[in-house]
């Protein structure tokens, strides 16, 4: 009788360890660090970093600032794209770009329909309004870029493979949606957790995305002036934004600082030296005079404390890293700005300026340059040196002061907001007020940035849009008078 005893034991301890061993071996491919559900929230993180980081502040900035001569290319892929040799018109430049962009706009498209009206988290106003203003700022600066671009049908891995292309009015009308309707979701109450430390932006300040979300309708409302000018909402809307002292560390900006991710134009720079001095932009601030105390800082020099500018209007241009000056204003520890106080003053003083208030534009430019003198960076200008600078604009009016409120703000974009620059020079072009901020490059203009390479090899949609690349040289998108 022990006997049995003893094996009926042991027979059910295997069956014990053999239960174990299955449970076991179940979970062997479980990733538990890829759960099924992550609280909307905590997707939020990744996206603000990365939207500044990866988006704003990288490759595109780096190249439409060379295209705005904010900046020369003087080696490598930035030499080519200066001297317009292959790199504009081709699919691999700005592909990792693309790509980048909606991966963030695909997150932020989940956060939005999960805390919507039938979503897991209905009712996470708080989530989504913030959710809304990032999904825009991201899909503005696609459609701003590339133009007509997959929406609708985008982002369905595994349903739609080849999406299909939509308008850029289409898409703006979604970017000013999502916008409005973030401003009314951050004022409702939200039964949540607040996203509090998950925003590294604002750190669940829901004023200052309210206030961000305003200031980004003023710039989108300034760029779509073409087709339907509204100067006065555009004034509205910057009334509606950012209001805060012009001291440190106050300033309340949509801006990304955040030690651990250094600002991209000075890690670029020490990676690859790609960028230098233009003679365009040393040119421009030379003709600010004497008064001007940031033409002493805005370059590096050589041995001979010269300044030495690539040479745009050059028929053999020289590459090189070493030769040219560089931006002094460069330091990993500088913000990256998304949309900065001094932009939101610029345009309140264009929109002015165009309703012929002249008197209240110059008022507004004073502030505008001040903003731009004090922004929050490593290297510093004082208020004083500023009001010593506009001094000099007393008596402007008319299209003279309309050319300066467009040359500071350009000079407010120095050193890596080249993607406003960029738009600003597009939209001008097209209003006929081009000649409002100077050129030098004799090569052609890029009046768009190429669809990407995953896309046009794998999309037949986007392969029949990109063609053979020189579209960009003679399509204007639609927000400048394009079609596409």
């Amino acid at each position: 009788m022990k006997q049995i005893k003893y094996i009926v034991a042991g027979f059910l301890g295997m069956l014990a360890l053999q239960s174990c061993s299955e449970d076991t071996m179940d979970d062997i491919n479980n990733n538990q660090n890829d759960p099924e559900y992550v609280e909307s929230r905590f997707i939020l993180t990744d996206v603000m970093n990365a939207t500044a980081f990866s988006v704003t502040g990288s490759d595109l900035s780096f190249y439409t600032g060379i295209y705005a001569e904010l900046h020369a290319g003087v080696d490598n892929q930035m030499f080519r794209a200066q001297t317009r040799q292959g790199e504009p018109q081709l699919s691999t430049t700005y592909n990792n770009s693309w790509n980048t962009l909606y991966r963030q706009l695909a997150p932020l498209q989940e956060v939005i329909e999960k805390c919507s009206e039938g979503g897991s988290e209905a009712g996470n106003y708080e989530t989504l309004g913030i959710a809304q203003v990032l999904y825009a700022y991201n899909l503005a600066v696609l459609t701003d870029l590339f133009g007509d671009v997959p929406l609708k049908e985008a982002m369905q891995p595994g349903v739609i493979f080849q999406p299909k292309i939509d308008s850029q009015e289409y898409i703006y009308s979604v970017v000013f949606e999502n916008l409005n309707s973030a401003l009314e979701n951050l004022n409702k109450t939200s039964k949540y957790t607040p996203v509090s430390k998950q925003d590294v932006i604002f750190e669940g300040n829901l004023d200052n995305w309210e206030k961000a979300a305003n200031g980004l309708l003023a710039r989108y409302t300034m760029r779509l002036s073409l087709r339907k000018p509204d100067y006065q909402k555009v004034i509205d809307y910057v009334d509606a934004s950012f209001k805060n002292s012009l001291e440190f560390p106050f300033r309340e900006e949509f801006v990304l600082r955040n030690e651990g991710i250094p600002n991209p134009f000075a890690r670029f720079y020490n990676d690859r030296k790609g960028l230098g001095t233009i003679d365009t932009f040393y040119e421009l601030m030379l003709s600010n005079g004497d008064s001007d105390v940031r033409t002493q800082k805005f370059f590096t020099v050589n041995k001979d404390t010269v300044v030495v500018a690539f040479d745009s209007k050059a028929s053999k241009p020289v590459q090189s890293t070493t030769l040219y000056s560089v931006s002094g204003m460069m330091s990993e520890k500088n913000p990256i700005y998304m949309l900065g106080y001094h932009e939101l003053l610029f345009l309140k003083a264009e929109a002015q300026a165009r309703l012929g208030q002249d008197a209240d534009a110059l008022v507004t430019l004073k502030d505008a340059v001040t903003a731009a003198f004090t922004k929050n960076q490593d290297v510093k200008f004082t208020v004083e040196e500023a009001n010593t600078y506009t001094a000099t604009f007393d008596g402007l009016a008319g299209r003279d002061l309309l050319k300066k409120i467009m040359n500071e703000k350009h000079i407010s974009f120095y050193e890596n907001e080249g993607i406003e620059a960029y738009n600003d020079i597009r939209r001008l072009q097209a209003m006929g007020d081009g000649d409002l901020i100077k050129l030098n490059n004799p090569g052609k203009f890029p009046k768009r940035l190429t669809y990407g390479a995953s896309d046009v090899a794998a999309n037949s949609h986007i392969k029949a849009a990109f063609g053979d690349g020189t579209y960009v040289y003679t399509e204007d998108v639609w927000w400048a008078g394009g079609t596409r």
